[in-house]
């Protein structure tokens, strides 16, 4: 079972590298493109802004996180673009300030879940630890295309675990999420952290495996790189078609990007 006081102290840490990279942005750099389509740096945090409130609620009040839930699936391909739309619109300054705070509530609120409750969320229930953990990696996700668009080379830390662990536990999710059977049997997943150790998963005589630097991983379970463009090694039929489906975001599957051979 995940430290949920240490992975709280990795969010607040990725929150606060974030921040740093927006704090002192001019409106227009607000304004610039990112790598997703249509989604300006105010979009991006923005969307954060509106998954961290929704995370309050379902902790806050489930009842409401319900009808949140039920009125997203009567718009299941525009409610988070809606929601990042709305509040992009802001003055920049005024949504950096409630960004700033409710990241910081929810962090607290997080803290005070009672030991074995279950947080409702769009996917499957999570333990708070599970909460912080998919936090993290949005928080990492969309900060890196914020990087993106800025021109900045982040530079990956030992907070990626996180992450990997995150994107390993939801293997059968992206399974099911297109109704599609997942593998009977476990994989082992090898990845190698920023600093050289290594992170694994399964069991060691896994007869399908995974390997391949933590940071490429990490960018492939958040759709942030194509299969192509990574140096993950997939051994086996079954591991080599979930790195093709591989997502660690509850929801519907995303498009994810195109190789960089593209040219797109």
């Amino acid at each position: 079972m995940a430290d949920l006081n240490a992975v709280l102290d990795d969010l607040r840490a990725e929150g606060d590298d974030l921040d740093e990279l927006v704090a002192n942005l001019s409106e227009d750099a607000w304004k610039l493109p990112t790598p997703a389509s249509g989604w300006t740096v105010a979009h991006q945090i923005g969307h954060l802004l509106w998954t961290d409130r929704a995370a309050l609620t379902a902790i806050r009040e489930p009842d409401a996180f319900v009808a949140m839930v039920e009125a997203a699936f009567g718009n299941p391909l525009g409610f988070v673009d809606a929601g990042a739309d709305e509040q992009a619109a802001r003055p920049p300054a005024d949504l950096l300030a409630d960004w700033r705070d409710t990241r910081r509530e929810l962090a607290d609120a997080l803290a005070e879940v009672p030991r074995g409750s279950k947080i409702l969320w769009f996917g499957p229930p999570m333990s708070p630890a599970s909460m912080a953990t998919a936090r993290l990696m949005e928080t990492w996700a969309h900060g890196g295309d914020i990087a993106d668009a800025l021109g900045v080379a982040r530079t990956p830390t030992a907070r990626l675990k996180n992450i990997a662990h995150l994107g390993v536990r939801t293997r059968d999710f992206a399974y099911i999420i297109r109704d599609r059977t997942p593998p009977a049997e476990p994989f082992r997943v090898a990845l190698t952290a920023p600093d050289g150790e290594s992170w694994e998963w399964g069991p060691s005589d896994a007869t399908q495996s995974v390997t391949g630097p933590a940071l490429d991983f990490c960018l492939l379970v958040t759709q942030r790189i194509h299969r192509d463009d990574t140096s993950l090694v997939a051994d086996g039929t079954d591991a080599d078609e979930w790195l093709g489906l591989a997502q660690a975001f509850a929801g519907a599957p995303g498009t994810g990007r195109a190789p960089l051979s593209s040219g797109s």
